[in-house]
C-alpha cells in the first residue's frame, strides 16, 4: 500500500549511527554554482552499429560528453551556471534493490535545495508502475531521516517491469507532463537505462520539456564501459558475501569433512562471483564466461570439479569451497539450447507436463538424464527478457549431484581412494541486497545523486552520470555524463538455418574480461586457491577505521581512467595545433605530417565496422 512508503523506520543503534554519517563530495559538486565543460560529440564502441543507432536515436545520439569543474579549474569554454529556477524532479527506483540506492534520492535531494530551496522531488511509489499510474511522494529532509546510509528500496518501493512498450512509453510521459516536471531520474542498471535512453529519445521527439537522467545502480556490478567504472550496490554485495563465504570457508576447515557449493548472484555476467573470489580466497571459481569461451559441457564441468576434489583427497584434504554464479547454467551449451526449446514451447501454450514429449530427441535424452528437481525448475516460464528464471534454478545442487556420483563411480572403481564425497549447498542471492551499504556505495551514491541535478542544471537529455578515478580518494573523484546513446550496441542473435537477426540498440551487460587484469590475478593464484587452503576472511562491514575504505578488487586493479584518457588526448592534439601554425619550420611540420598520418591509419582500422560478425 501507498501508505507503507517513506514511513519513518526504527532504527538500532548502528542504523542510527550511520545515519548521521554525511558523505564528501568532490570538488567539482561543492558549492551553489555549476561549471562544466562540453567534450567532443560521443560515437560508440562498435561502429558497425553505430548507423543503427543513430537512426533509432536522431535526438539524442552523437550528444558530447560533460565534465563537472571544480571553482579553480581554468577552462576557458566553460559553461558556468548560476542561476537556478526551482526545478521539479522526479525520482523512480526500477530493477531489484541493490544497497544504496536511498543515497542516490539523498543526493540528489540535497542537491536540489542547495541550488535553490524552493525546488521539489517527487518519489515515484512502486516503481515504474507508481509512474505509470501517477502515484507520488514528496521527498523532505523528515522523510529522509531514517533511510540515510541504509540499505533497501523501501522508501519508495521498486519494480523489474520495463518502460518499453509504446502504452508504457506513453503513461510515463503523461506522467511527467500533468505533473510538470522538469527532469526524471531513473535508478537502475542495464534494462533500466537503456529503457531511459528511450523515454528521453521519445520525449525530445514530442517535444516533452522533462530531461531523463539515467543513474548507474545495480548489484550485478555489469553496467560497465569506457565510461563507467562500478555500480552502487556493487562493492557492498560483494564486502557481505565474501565474509558468508569466509565464513564457510572457515567451517570446511575445520570440520575437514564437507565440499561447499555457493551459488552468487550474476544473471548475465560473473563479477560477484570474481570479486568474491579475489576477497575470500575459496578453493574454485567456475565463472560463466569461462565455460562459454571453452565451450564447456555439463560433463567437462563436473569432470574439472571431480579432479579438483581427486587432487586434494591424494593430499588427504577432502574439503573445499567452490563458488558458482547463478547465469552459469545458461552458459553451458547443451543446457541452453534445451533452455531454448523448453521457452519456445512454453510461448506456444504448452503446457510444462507436456514439454518432455515435443523435445528434439536430444534435448528429450538431456531433459531425462537431469534430476527431477531440475527438470522442474528448466519448466519455469521465463524472464520477461527470455532468460531463465536464474534465482530458482539450484545449478549448485545439480553440480553436487553429478560430482557426488562421478566420486562414488571412481571411489567403487578404485581409482579414487580418499574419503567419501560430501557436499553442502548454499545460494547467498537475497542476504546482502538489504544489507546497510558500505561506505564506498554510500559515498558513491550521494555523488551520483549530487551529479543527477548537475545533469539537469546543464540542460542535458537522456545522459547517465558517471564518476571516473574511483579507486582513488572522493577529492580525486572525476565527475561527469555521457549520453547513455554512447554506451550502446547493436548484437546479432542466431537463430535456424544460419540466418541471424539485428536486436535493437541497448545497454547490454558487460561480462568479465577473460582478457582483463581482475582475471588475470584470479589465473596467478588459481592453484594456490584449490591445493593450499589461502582462505581470507574480511570480516564484516567496516564503516570506521580499517577496512573502511576498503575497495573492490576488480575496480583497484583495472587501470580504467577512459575520460582521464580523452582529456590527456585533447592536451596532447592542442600541444600540437599549438606548435605547428603557419610560420613554423618544414621540418616541424613534416615531423607532424609524418607522425599524424601514421597515427590516422592506424586507428581507421581500428575504427572501422567489423566485418564478417558472426552471429550469438
Amino acid at each position: 500500500m501507498d501508505s507503507d512508503f517513506g514511513i519513518a523506520r526504527e532504527l538500532s543503534d548502528l542504523q542510527k549511527l550511520r545515519s548521521q554519517y554525511q558523505p564528501e563530495l568532490p570538488p567539482c559538486l561543492q558549492g551553489t554554482t555549476v561549471r562544466v565543460e562540453f567534450g567532443d560529440r560521443t560515437t560508440v564502441a562498435d561502429p558497425s552499429g553505430s548507423h543503427t543507432i543513430s537512426r533509432s536515436f536522431p535526438h539524442t545520439f552523437g550528444q558530447p560528453i560533460a565534465h563537472f569543474l571544480r571553482a579553480t579549474a581554468k577552462v576557458l569554454d566553460a559553461q558556468i551556471i548560476s542561476d537556478h529556477p526551482a526545478a521539479r524532479v522526479g525520482v523512480v527506483f526500477c530493477g531489484r534493490q541493490s544497497p544504496g540506492g536511498h543515497n542516490v534520492i539523498w543526493g540528489l535531494f540535497d542537491a536540489l535545495k542547495v541550488h535553490n530551496p524552493k525546488s521539489s522531488l517527487l518519489g515515484f511509489l512502486g516503481g515504474s508502475e507508481g509512474l505509470f499510474a501517477q502515484r507520488t511522494l514528496e521527498i523532505t529532509d523528515d522523510i529522509l531521516a531514517s533511510y540515510k546510509n541504509q540499505g533497501g528500496y523501501d522508501l519508495l518501493g521498486r519494480t523489474k517491469d520495463q518502460i518499453r512498450t509504446t502504452e508504457q512509453v506513453n503513461a510515463a510521459l503523461d506522467a511527467c507532463t500533468a505533473l510538470k516536471l522538469d527532469a526524471l531520474v531513473i535508478i537502475g542498471g542495464v534494462t533500466s537505462n537503456t529503457d531511459a535512453a528511450q523515454l528521453a529519445e521519445t520525449f525530445a521527439e514530442r517535444n516533452c520539456p522533462t530531461k531523463v537522467v539515467g543513474i548507474p545502480v545495480t548489484l550485478n556490478g555489469d553496467l560497465k564501459n569506457q565510461f563507467v567504472e562500478a555500480n552502487v550496490g556493487f562493492d557492498t554485495i560483494c564486502k557481505v558475501n565474501s565474509q558468508l563465504i569466509s565464513n564457510v570457508c572457515t567451517d570446511a576447515l575445520s570440520a575437514e569433512k564437507y565440499y561447499y557449493f555457493i551459488r552468487l548472484m550474476g544473471r548475465k555476467a560473473s563479477h560477484v562471483a570474481l570479486e568474491c573470489t579475489l576477497q575470500s580466497h575459496p578453493n574454485m571459481v567456475i565463472l560463466a564466461e569461462e565455460v562459454a569461451a571453452s565451450k564447456l559441457t555439463l560433463f567437462d564441468i563436473t569432470k574439472q570439479i571431480c579432479d579438483a576434489v581427486q587432487a586434494r583427497g591424494e593430499q588427504d584434504k577432502h574439503h573445499g569451497v567452490i563458488l558458482l554464479p547463478e547465469g552459469l547454467i545458461e552458459s553451458i551449451p547443451e543446457v541452453y539450447a534445451l533452455l531454448q526449446e523448453i521457452h519456445g514451447l512454453l510461448r506456444q501454450g504448452v503446457s510444462a507436463d507436456n514439454i518432455s514429449a515435443q523435445l528434439s530427441p536430444w534435448a528429450s535424452a538431456l531433459f531425462e538424464f537431469l534430476p527431477p528437481f531440475i527438470r522442474k525448475q528448466l519448466l519455469l516460464h521465463p524472464e520477461s527478457d527470455d532468460s531463465a528464471q536464474l534465482s530458482q534454478i539450484e545449478t549448485e545442487k545439480l553440480l553436487a549431484h553429478l560430482v557426488e556420483e562421478e566420486m562414488n563411480k571412481r571411489l567403487k572403481e578404485g581409482t579414487y581412494k580418499g574419503k567419501k564425497f560430501n557436499a553442502i549447498c548454499h545460494f547467498f542471492g537475497y542476504q546482502a541486497r538489504g544489507s546497510l551499504p558500505s561506505k564506498f556505495d554510500c559515498d558513491y551514491a550521494y555523488v551520483l545523486g549530487h551529479i543527477g541535478y548537475h545533469i539537469i542544471a546543464a540542460g542535458l537529455n537522456g545522459y547517465l552520470a558517471t564518476v571516473n578515478n574511483l579507486k582513488n580518494p572522493v577529492n580525486k573523484w572525476r565527475c561527469g555524463a555521457a549520453p547513455i546513446t554512447a554506451m550502446m550496441s547493436v548484437r546479432r542473435y542466431g537463430r535456424s538455418h544460419g540466418a541471424s537477426t539485428v536486436g535493437i540498440p541497448s545497454l547490454h551487460p558487460a561480462t568479465v574480461d577473460l582478457k582483463g587484469k581482475a582475471y588475470d590475478l584470479l589465473r596467478q593464484n588459481g592453484s594456490k586457491f584449490l591445493m593450499d587452503d589461502v582462505y581470507r576472511n574480511p570480516g564484516p562491514l567496516q564503516f570506521d577505521g580499517p577496512g573502511a575504505d576498503a575497495k573492490a578488487v576488480t575496480l583497484c586493479v583495472e587501470d580504467q581512467d577512459y575520460m582521464g584518457r580523452i582529456k590527456s588526448l585533447n592536451e596532447h592534439l592542442d600541444k600540437v595545433r599549438a606548435i605547428v601554425k603557419p610560420g613554423c619550420s618544414q621540418d616541424v611540420l613534416k615531423a607532424a605530417l609524418s607522425a599524424m598520418s601514421s597515427v590516422t591509419e592506424i586507428l581507421s582500422v581500428m575504427s572501422s565496422p567489423s566485418t564478417g560478425n558472426t552471429p550469438f
